[in-house]
């Protein structure tokens, strides 16, 4: 059934830079061809359900701004809340969305309620893909909200959590597989501490290694083809956390045997929140061969917490695109934008507009990224300040020197290094022509 949330809002269209409708893509054309590829296909968006169709519009100071017609806890509500989903959806044309399971179902009476409700919405949402074409880019459980996991999940120090937890993910990936998602993602929100003083690290650290275990040999026994994909993230809500950035996470899964199964969704806000740049994370992610996907969004640089803002900042957004261009693109990855409205943006055609800034920006920075790497010149650059390892001497001493070979390469051909410039401000400036 159709509602009357987004009443008068029309399918948004591509009118050019030109366009001075704030309802309309002035870069992001979907069918325009970069580097051989559709825009669509390279950016791969996603709108997540938890921001804009869940979340009430509060934050660490205040509570619920939003007002909602499918705000409540029941089977009722939650249609509708996918009804006016799918009719945003249909609205946009981005190709995919995400979504925890407790965002799409209400509260049932235990495991075995919340498994009935997801069921029941899982098959009212599959039949609203098949109408709209939407795809699921990733689902994933809520294992952090609830208080029965505030003590962690995987980590938890009651078994019985632990249990509840898992029961929870299987049933969770059976929703994704069943959808046909992409991907299916672990955010551990509670898997770390507050304090050291109650807090077992050796023990917490072998119990998520299992955990995660667990959820690569469901995946392979169901026949799920999608990536299992983990997202870094250093802090808040709690203290510390076990995936800080994407070199713990690096550290875990090598430690654990699953650095071959398990790969990242990098989002903006963490790599923030973790002291490093977005392109960052990407690019040592790419270098670790575990890059998957990343959520779209923007911190408040004044402020202290993760405020999940829609992206606008197009020379942000053009470095990170390089790195994931230069990497090849996405696979089974995308652009999932993990991003909500300000508490005072109360409108339906706020939801609109968000969306639609951020899809332009990251057009725009796509295409200027596409622009530089084809251009070369930074590539190139790179490239000629590593060019004295490229030399079959070089290439031995990398391989098969010992320390006392350095010695005697020193000793046998006087070396004085000199220092090289690093050129830093004319490789800025070669981005800025770009941005």
């Amino acid at each position: 059934m159709m509602t009357d949330f987004f009443k008068g809002i029309e399918p948004i269209r591509y009118e050019g830079p030109d366009s001075a409708n704030p309802l309309a893509y002035r870069h992001y054309n979907a069918d325009e061809v970069v580097m051989g590829k559709r825009l669509e296909d390279h950016l791969r968006f996603a709108v997540a359900w938890w921001h804009s169709f869940a979340w009430p519009g509060g934050d660490p100071f205040g509570g619920q701004t939003f007002e909602r017609p499918w705000f409540g806890d029941t089977m009722e509500l939650a249609k509708l809340k996918a009804d006016v989903a799918f009719e945003m959806f249909a609205i946009l044309g981005q190709p995919f969305f995400c979504f925890h399971d407790a965002d799409i179902r209400p509260e049932g009476d235990g495991f075995a309620g919340n498994t009935a409700n997801l069921e029941e919405m899982v098959d009212y949402i599959g039949a609203k893909m098949e109408a709209v074409g939407t795809k699921l880019l990733w689902g994933t459980a809520n294992l952090f909200s609830h208080r029965r996991y505030m003590a962690g999940a995987a980590t938890n120090p009651d078994p019985d959590v632990y249990a509840f937890a898992g029961a929870t993910v299987k049933t969770c990936m059976d929703a994704t597989h069943k959808l046909g998602g992409a991907n299916y993602v672990l955010w551990g929100g509670r898997e770390g501490y507050e304090t050291l003083l109650n807090t077992d690290l050796a023990r917490e650290d072998r119990q998520l290694g299992r955990f995660m275990n667990m959820v690569v040999e469901y995946k392979h026994k169901i026949g799920f083809e999608g990536t299992i994909l983990i997202e870094p993230k250093p802090q808040e809500p709690t203290k510390h956390q076990y995936d800080y950035d994407v070199a713990t996470v690096f550290g875990f899964l090598k430690r654990h045997g699953l650095e071959d199964e398990i790969k990242v969704n990098i989002e903006q806000g963490h790599a923030i929140l973790a002291g490093h740049s977005f392109e960052h994370e990407i690019a040592l992610a790419t270098a670790l061969g575990i890059f998957g996907s990343i959520d779209m969004n923007r911190n408040d640089y004044q402020s202290g917490w993760d405020t999940d803002q829609f992206p606008n900042n197009g020379p942000e957004v053009t470095l990170a695109y390089y790195e994931i261009l230069k990497a090849g693109g996405f696979t089974t990855g995308g652009t999932n934008f993990d991003a909500k409205l300000r508490r005072q943006s109360l409108d339906p055609e706020d939801l609109i507009a968000a969306h639609v800034g951020g899809m332009d920006v990251c057009a725009r920075g796509l295409k200027a990224a596409a622009a530089m790497l084809e251009d070369g010149e930074l590539e190139r650059l790179r490239a000629e300040r590593y060019s004295g390892w490229d030399t079959d001497d070089s290439r031995a001493l990398l391989n098969h020197a010992t320390l006392e070979h350095c010695e005697e390469c020193v000793r046998d051909r006087p070396i004085d290094p000199q220092p090289r410039s690093g050129r830093q401000e004319r490789l800025e400036n070669i981005v800025n022509r770009f941005v």
